[in-house]
């Protein structure tokens, strides 16, 4: 689901940035109100569980490949308005270190990834978690709803790719950016969503949530303190995810919509001209790989990079935040 450079036009990817500008601005001002300082290193622990749920390729039906997100678990635990700081963030780094989405794609990205999804999978699950009730209605509550709320942004990205043959051609009628139109493109992003996609999201949402309210009872915005030692079940929990992630090298192919220019260029008979001419970034380790070593140990590496960065850059966080009021 993370669109690539010059996939999207350039004007495209200016309107989803300036439409995220006033959803951060609103997010930041609702994590200092809500999050309070101490819980602020948990807040990098989650956004790590998003990051590496996102290094766990699976195989979709007709030879692509997608991820889990955990959105919508960032936004059970720490509210949607962290989540979207999170997950931004988590996205951030995946773009710029592993060139895992386009740079200038991110607000499009985070607009999917960051907004729509914990926003949506958040709202169904507040809808059903009491009406369900039981002792299982969190769970069952927290999966349906990020089972929605993946394939919602799945949607979001599905239109984007869409409208671009609409809007930008050039004089001979081919598309400067992605070539494939709605009718193409939002069914294939939802085939493999709807079935495969969407349930590895409810299944790490469901997964973690649970581990975390029968091990840590107080991560999250849940009453209770936060030391380190409390911490360590979510600490270990992320290490063993680390440790897995080769696993995610298993599942061989691109996601939809994620082709090198020469691949799309088989497919559709020519090369658009916008993305054959568009800027590059180029990422530090890309495709998560470290230099010559195995496939499967820079995969591990580039996960001990981008969640420990996570967790320091929310650490950092922290300790800048100003403590809440006491009114003891």
């Amino acid at each position: 689901m993370h669109i690539p450079e010059n996939y999207l036009s350039p004007s495209t990817c200016a309107v989803t940035t300036v439409a995220m500008v006033p959803v951060w601005a609103t997010a930041v001002k609702k994590v200092r109100e809500t999050v309070p300082r101490e819980k602020m290193p948990l807040l990098g622990v989650a956004a790590a569980f998003c990051f590496l749920s996102m290094m766990f390729n699976i195989p979709l039906p007709g030879g692509t490949t997608g991820h889990a997100v955990c959105g919508t678990l960032i936004a059970i635990l720490f509210g949607p308005w962290a989540a979207v700081i999170a997950v931004s963030i988590a996205l951030a780094i995946q773009a710029v270190l592993f060139g895992d989405g386009g740079i200038l794609a991110l607000g499009a990205n985070c607009f999917n990834m960051a907004f729509v999804l914990p926003m949506v999978g958040y709202f169904i699950y507040s809808q059903l978690k009491d009406r369900i009730g039981g002792k299982n209605g969190e769970l069952i509550a927290a999966g349906i709803g990020s089972y929605v709320g993946l394939n919602a942004a799945a949607l979001c990205a599905a239109l984007e790719f869409g409208i671009q043959p609409l809007l930008f051609t050039d004089a001979a009628g081919n598309a400067l950016y992605c070539p494939y139109p709605i009718s193409v493109a939002v069914p294939a992003m939802l085939l493999g969503h709807l079935t495969v996609a969407g349930l590895a999201e409810a299944g790490f949402t469901v997964g973690i949530l649970a581990f975390l309210r029968s091990t840590v009872p107080s991560f999250g915005l849940t009453e209770g303190a936060a030391s380190n030692d409390k911490a360590v079940p979510a600490l270990a929990l992320m290490c063993c995810l680390i440790a897995a992630t080769p696993l995610g090298l298993l599942a061989t192919g691109d996601a939809w919509g994620e082709w090198g220019l020469e691949d799309l260029a088989e497919m559709v008979g020519y090369e658009p001209v916008g993305m054959a001419t568009g800027w590059e970034w180029s990422s530090l380790m890309p495709d998560y790989a470290v230099g010559n070593l195995p496939e499967w140990i820079g995969y591990i590496l580039s996960a001990v990079i981008g969640a420990g960065l996570l967790v320091i850059i929310f650490r950092l966080l922290a300790s800048m935040a100003k403590p809440q009021p006491s009114f003891d």
